[in-house]
Protein backbone atom coordinates (compact mmCIF):
# COMPACT_ATOMS: atom_id res chain seq x y z
CA UNK A 1 0.00 0.00 0.00
CA UNK A 2 1.99 3.10 -0.79
CA UNK A 3 3.03 6.23 1.33
CA UNK A 4 1.39 9.30 0.63
CA UNK A 5 2.59 13.12 1.93
CA UNK A 6 0.24 15.81 3.01
CA UNK A 7 0.60 18.81 3.91
CA UNK A 8 -1.80 21.97 5.54
CA UNK A 9 -1.47 25.13 3.72
CA UNK A 10 -3.57 26.99 6.65
CA UNK A 11 -1.37 25.43 9.69
CA UNK A 12 1.40 23.52 7.95
CA UNK A 13 0.68 20.75 9.49
CA UNK A 14 2.36 17.73 7.49
CA UNK A 15 2.01 14.19 7.80
CA UNK A 16 1.85 10.62 6.06
CA UNK A 17 -0.79 8.47 5.22
CA UNK A 18 -1.19 4.80 3.79
CA UNK A 19 -3.72 4.77 1.05
CA UNK A 20 -4.70 2.61 -1.37
CA UNK A 21 -4.68 3.39 -4.85
CA UNK A 22 -8.31 3.50 -5.49
CA UNK A 23 -8.84 5.53 -2.10
CA UNK A 24 -10.06 9.51 -2.63
CA UNK A 25 -6.80 11.98 -2.21
CA UNK A 26 -7.43 13.42 1.55
CA UNK A 27 -8.35 17.25 1.32
CA UNK A 28 -9.03 18.00 5.20
CA UNK A 29 -6.42 18.68 7.57
CA UNK A 30 -6.69 16.64 10.95
CA UNK A 31 -5.69 19.50 12.96
CA UNK A 32 -7.16 22.18 11.92
CA UNK A 33 -9.84 21.55 9.45
CA UNK A 34 -7.97 23.35 6.71
CA UNK A 35 -6.81 22.65 3.26
CA UNK A 36 -4.65 19.81 2.61
CA UNK A 37 -2.36 19.79 -0.42
CA UNK A 38 -0.60 16.38 -1.27
CA UNK A 39 3.72 16.68 -1.18
CA UNK A 40 5.15 14.79 -4.31
CA UNK A 41 9.09 13.81 -4.05
CA UNK A 42 11.33 12.23 -6.32
CA UNK A 43 10.89 8.50 -6.99
CA UNK A 44 13.78 6.46 -5.94
CA UNK A 45 13.97 3.77 -8.95
CA UNK A 46 17.08 2.80 -9.89
CA UNK A 47 17.82 1.51 -12.95
CA UNK A 48 21.61 -0.94 -13.48
CA UNK A 49 23.01 -2.75 -15.83
CA UNK A 50 24.50 -2.19 -19.24
CA UNK A 51 21.13 -0.15 -20.47
CA UNK A 52 18.76 -0.04 -22.54
CA UNK A 53 18.44 0.55 -26.22
CA UNK A 54 15.86 1.92 -28.78
CA UNK A 55 15.31 -1.37 -30.49
CA UNK A 56 14.71 -3.10 -26.95
CA UNK A 57 10.78 -2.21 -27.40
CA UNK A 58 10.50 -2.67 -31.36
CA UNK A 59 7.65 -4.43 -32.70
CA UNK A 60 8.73 -8.11 -33.25
CA UNK A 61 8.73 -7.14 -37.35
CA UNK A 62 12.12 -4.55 -37.60
CA UNK A 63 13.64 -7.59 -34.68
CA UNK A 64 13.40 -10.07 -37.35
CA UNK A 65 14.47 -8.34 -40.07
CA UNK A 66 17.61 -7.56 -38.16
CA UNK A 67 17.59 -11.48 -36.60
CA UNK A 68 17.74 -12.72 -40.37
CA UNK A 69 21.12 -11.19 -41.17
CA UNK A 70 22.78 -12.18 -37.95
CA UNK A 71 21.50 -15.93 -38.75
CA UNK A 72 23.13 -15.88 -41.97
CA UNK A 73 26.82 -14.83 -41.26
CA UNK A 74 27.01 -17.35 -38.30
CA UNK A 75 26.15 -20.34 -40.81
CA UNK A 76 28.65 -18.68 -42.85
CA UNK A 77 31.27 -18.67 -40.47
CA UNK A 78 30.83 -22.49 -39.02
CA UNK A 79 31.45 -23.47 -42.91
CA UNK A 80 34.87 -21.56 -42.81
CA UNK A 81 35.79 -22.63 -39.22
CA UNK A 82 35.04 -26.58 -40.34
CA UNK A 83 37.69 -27.18 -43.36
CA UNK A 84 40.08 -25.11 -40.98
CA UNK A 85 39.84 -27.85 -37.78
CA UNK A 86 39.76 -30.57 -40.29
CA UNK A 87 43.18 -29.56 -42.41
CA UNK A 88 44.87 -29.06 -38.52
CA UNK A 89 43.64 -32.79 -37.39
CA UNK A 90 45.02 -34.23 -40.79
CA UNK A 91 48.15 -32.34 -40.42
CA UNK A 92 49.13 -33.72 -36.79
CA UNK A 93 48.44 -36.77 -37.70
CA UNK A 94 51.46 -36.76 -40.38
Amino acid sequence: MPTYQYACTECGHAFEEFQSFHDDALTECPSCEGRLRKLFNAVGVVFKGSGFYRTDSRPSSSASDTAAPKAETKSESKSDSKPAVAASSTSSSD
